[in-house]
């Protein structure tokens, strides 16, 4: 009788830990969304990097708690009908535990009805929409820092009050993330000295901007925001540098704020203003840890990493740190308890990581950069946690 009780126990057990869905005695899978195609593939394809490459560190030294964690990836291109099918396969078919990294805003508001209905938490998605971050449950959900409209807002501010910005034009692809981008410089302008004189609305992936450059130019800008992809960007740049349009000011959303957008070829994008959660990580190259990661990260994939891999460096990291915390009996509620007890300094961004149950907020901060030599380098600390 003794026997039977013992088993009945252990298949009770077994049976609690496979009933949490992606969870097994030995693996624990987690999924992602991501642009590994399209316009924002510059992010997406150095953050699974970096991530995967966490994972398997992790995992060489016998995974978290005696489980391996498995990283199942979709390619999404930035199209939110692909979005959806990656979503429902992995939710659905694969039954992953989370999903973690999800790029794009328009595509994690469309992927939330699916993971919702089968609670599957949201875990610092490669977006910062302030719609994602407002409007529906958010105990399942934690995002890496504060939102597009809130850091573009707060640097505005600080371009009107230490740059003397009375002109402000916008340059902005027409979706979720754009029109959030958009409508922060309309907010500021409608509050402030600062007078929003014109607005233009551009294809993810548009390459000529002669004409809306020319067409700025002559409402006389003094700042123009861009909130379009990378290579967009430096496009806007150069085109701007050969026409000779020097006395403007430009400035991009976080979303912007990509070590390959310093680096640009011909310096086409120095002076570049952008406003990010933390410091570049080659203006803390200089810092041990950074360092090694930087090497490590170039032996491994032969190229040396940008901001995108360090986000999904500093992500992987949270992500397993919270696994850490929450046990062996590894359930959607006991993660959530685990993140909200996190509290310690990123050894990659320096930046300070502090979760609680009123804050799922990985990073709380404004920092303000500028191009200077191929590099963003920080210039002003707006917000600090």
């Amino acid at each position: 009788m003794k026997r039977v009780l013992i088993g009945l126990l252990a298949l009770t057990a077994a049976s609690a830990v496979s009933a949490q869905r992606g969870v097994t005695d030995n693996e624990i899978v987690v999924g992602g969304m991501h642009d590994l195609s399209g316009v924002f593939s510059a992010f997406s394809v150095p953050a699974v990097r970096a991530a995967q490459q966490y994972f398997d560190e992790v995992n060489a030294d016998g995974g978290v708690h005696g489980r391996r964690i498995r990283y199942i990836v979709e390619d999404h291109g930035y199209q939110v009908p692909r979005a959806m099918q990656a979503a429902n396969k992995l939710v659905n078919r694969d039954r992953v535990f989370a999903m973690l990294m999800n790029m794009g805003t328009p595509h994690n508001l469309a992927a939330f009805r699916v993971m919702d209905r089968q609670d599957v938490p949201s875990l610092f998605p490669l977006a910062l929409s302030r719609q994602m971050q407002e409007e529906g449950d958010f105990s399942r959900r934690f995002v890496y820092s504060s939102s597009y409209y809130h850091q573009v807002r707060a640097a505005l501010e600080w371009m009107e009050s230490e740059k003397g910005i009375e002109r402000l034009c916008i340059m902005y692809i027409p979706s979720d993330f754009g029109e959030e981008v958009h409508q922060a410089g309309k907010d500021v302008a409608e509050n402030s000295n600062m007078t929003l004189v014109a607005a233009t609305s551009h294809r993810p992936d548009e390459s000529d901007f002669s004409g809306t450059l020319s067409r700025l130019r002559s409402r006389d800008c003094e700042l123009v925001i861009l909130a379009v992809a990378i290579r967009p960007i430096i496009s806007v740049m150069a085109t701007a540098r050969d026409m000779g349009w020097d006395d403007v000011k430009f400035m991009v959303s976080p979303a912007g704020f990509h070590s390959a957008v310093a680096a640009a070829p011909g310096g086409v994008t120095e002076g570049l203003y952008g406003p990010a959660a933390g410091e570049d990580i080659y203006s803390r190259i200089e810092e041990p840890a950074v360092a090694e990661w930087v090497e490590a990260y170039r032996k491994a994939h032969g190229d040396r990493p940008n901001t995108g891999a360090a986000l999904g460096r500093t992500i992987a990291e949270v992500f397993v740190r919270g696994l850490e915390a929450a046990g062996r009996d590894l359930t959607v509620d006991s993660l959530v308890a685990a993140l909200e007890t996190l509290d310690y300094e990123d050894p990659i961004s320096g930046a300070r990581v502090v979760m609680n149950a009123d804050n799922h907020e990985a990073i709380s901060g404004v920092y303000v950069s500028q191009v200077q030599d191929g590099v963003w380098n920080l210039v002003e600390v707006l917000e600090q946690r």
